[in-house]
């Protein structure tokens, strides 16, 4: 296989492991990794793979899964909440950004992200592999290092997972209308109308990961978080929200000082904000620029 032909997987194995670990430093780190064991072969064992693509796909996605394992002692050690990293929409032209490498599809939108979070690492690669990347299960076997039958169930409670947490999806624009209306009426420090825009039991997760100030337990219920947001104008006064697509759905920016300082994402329930996920830490914001 030539370099060329090698180095065109390189985007796959990036859509690949964004999903599996949330973060497109790991993402980066485990691509490079296997491209090293990749390379750190002889040309003759190169040549003796069957098909270089589904090597590398198989190598990532063990890495991976190890990084998964070790993933949730780090994350009991993480300041805070943890949040997945925000995406934002991928720029025209030739970028070396990872994030220009990563497709935007309703597979990483962060409430999608959110619940692959709380599923066991083999759930989740399982799931993954077979349901987004449509890998057959024998094959999904071979990289998890369980039978066939063990990863179909492994993906069967994944999915389950995914519709108890899932709610009906109202239309983009629609979606886009109600952020909008959010950005309006917390410029005008309008509560009432935040209110009316918030589920009664929606909830705010914020991640700083201890770097910037930040509320380091949810808030949840429309009404907190509606003056929550409120008193933040008057803590952080010239704060400036901008609409941007998070993760392929419509989110906000908030810029204070010319930089950017937080990045929104939404889940929604009907016309009502359920979740909001703000993301502060800045080692995670930056992709974002203003």
């Amino acid at each position: 296989m030539s370099l060329s032909a090698i180095m065109n997987e390189r985007r796959q194995l990036m859509n690949l492991a964004y999903r599996l670990l949330g973060s497109l430093a790991d993402a980066e780190d485990v691509v490079q990794e296997t491209y090293a064991r990749w390379y750190a072969m002889s040309r003759a064992q190169q040549d003796a793979v069957e098909s270089p693509g589904a090597w590398l796909t198989t190598v990532a996605s063990r890495i991976c899964l190890d990084l998964l394992g070790s993933a949730r002692a780090r994350r009991e050690r993480y300041v805070g909440e943890w949040i997945p990293e925000p995406l934002p929409e991928r720029s025209d032209g030739i970028s070396g950004d990872p994030a220009d490498r990563v497709t935007l599809d309703e597979s990483v939108n962060m409430a999608f992200l959110v619940v692959l979070e709380s599923m066991t690492p083999a759930e989740r690669v399982a799931f993954i592999l077979h349901d987004v990347f449509r890998y057959p299960f024998p094959e999904v076997a071979e990289i998890v290092g369980r039978t066939p039958a063990a990863c179909r169930q492994l993906a069967t409670s994944a999915r389950r997972r995914i519709r108890e947490a899932h709610a009906p999806a109202i239309p983009a624009g629609r979606r886009a209308e109600v952020v909008r209306d959010f950005k309006r009426a917390w410029e005008a420090g309008d509560i009432a109308a935040l209110i009316g825009l918030l589920d009664p039991d929606a909830t705010i997760v914020s991640d700083s990961g201890g770097l910037v100030p930040a509320v380091l337990v949810p808030i949840v219920g429309g009404e907190r978080i509606a003056h929550a947001a409120v008193e933040l104008l008057s803590v952080a006064p010239g704060l400036r929200f901008v609409e941007r697509m998070v993760n392929g759905e419509p989110g906000l920016v908030a810029e204070h000082e010319g930089a950017v300082a937080t990045v929104f994402a939404f889940g929604f329930a009907g016309d009502r904000i359920t979740h909001i996920w703000a993301v502060r830490n800045p080692e995670k914001l930056r992709p974002w620029t203003v």
